[in-house]
């Protein structure tokens, strides 16, 4: 879609950098032919999309496009089948614009506290948990293998989240900016109450280490005590000592993961003791971050 400025008026020509690109080899004609959608398919597509995002695709196969995989598309060469990275590409970058513009005019923090906040509202787990809330993992095409999850959970969380950023591309590629920006304050800005509550935007390990040297007066220790699972796909439980005392204990597909899951479970346990009344948790501090 070519819609707003006129390149030309600024002596872009793209012909010319398409000839240029042409030139270089890098726009090859492929001679498959393309994919063709039945109905039925076209049908499911877009009665998900009226029934769950509120509006129906003027191009409903921008949709079937930001849901399909490259695993999907190497599954079947025979075809010409666009995969969802170019518009994954164009909706991380509208992601980050209408968190940034959103937390620039609604709040007065300094620059790393603002940092904070939208990568904690913009990190991989938060917008996959959208596409989950979302509704469509289902409709995603994938390639038998990543069906059943051979490449590990960390793989299928990853293609997930790229999902939300591809179909924010694709709404406002097919309904427009004020559309995809509604989608996105209604999936991903509307947990930020909720995580300034939680202080999620905290990095767990900083805050733990913080609390431990204000209330114990030491540094935490990381011990990993399990290591489970093939190679490509390892498993590892790690807990979190101040002291000899074991505060915290968590497992994930990396040993960082696990750290993190560990720091937050101590984290909890040093918010309910009594004297944790006495730290300035209403203030927010870029120490650390």
């Amino acid at each position: 879609m070519n819609e707003g400025l006129d390149p030309n008026e600024f002596g872009i020509s793209i012909k010319r950098i398409q000839k240029q690109i042409n030139f270089l080899g890098q726009n090859k004609k492929d001679e498959r032919p393309g994919e063709e959608y039945s109905r039925e398919m076209l049908e499911e597509y877009q009665n998900f999309a009226k029934e769950h995002l509120g509006f129906e695709f003027h191009d409903i196969s921008l949709f079937i496009t930001a849901l399909t995989h490259r695993s999907y598309v190497n599954e079947h060469r025979q075809m010409r089948i666009e995969h969802n990275e170019r518009l994954e590409f164009l909706g991380d970058a509208i992601l980050e614009l209408v968190t940034s513009d959103f937390l620039f005019r609604n709040f007065n923090e300094h620059e790393g506290i603002m940092t904070a906040w939208r990568s904690a509202l913009v990190r991989t787990e938060s917008i996959a948990a959208a596409s989950e809330e979302i509704g469509y993992v289902h409709l995603i095409r994938l390639s038998k293998g990543e069906q059943k999850g051979r490449n590990g959970e960390r793989s299928h969380l990853s293609i997930i989240a790229d999902c939300f950023e591809a179909v924010t591309g694709a709404i406002y590629v097919d309904q427009g900016y004020e559309a995809a920006k509604r989608h996105i304050y209604k999936y991903i800005l509307s947990k930020m109450e909720k995580m300034v509550e939680e202080e999620a935007w905290r990095d767990p390990k900083s805050y733990l280490q913080e609390l431990t040297q204000k209330l114990d007066a030491t540094i935490p220790n990381y011990r990993t005590v399990s290591e489970d699972g093939p190679d490509h796909d390892r498993f590892y439980t790690v807990v979190v000592q101040v002291g000899s005392a074991v505060r915290g204990r968590g497992s994930g597909h990396s040993k960082q993961e696990a750290q993190t899951l560990a720091a937050k479970e101590a984290i909890r346990y040093y918010k309910s003791l009594k004297n944790a009344e006495n730290l300035d948790n209403g203030k927010l501090s870029s120490k650390n971050l």
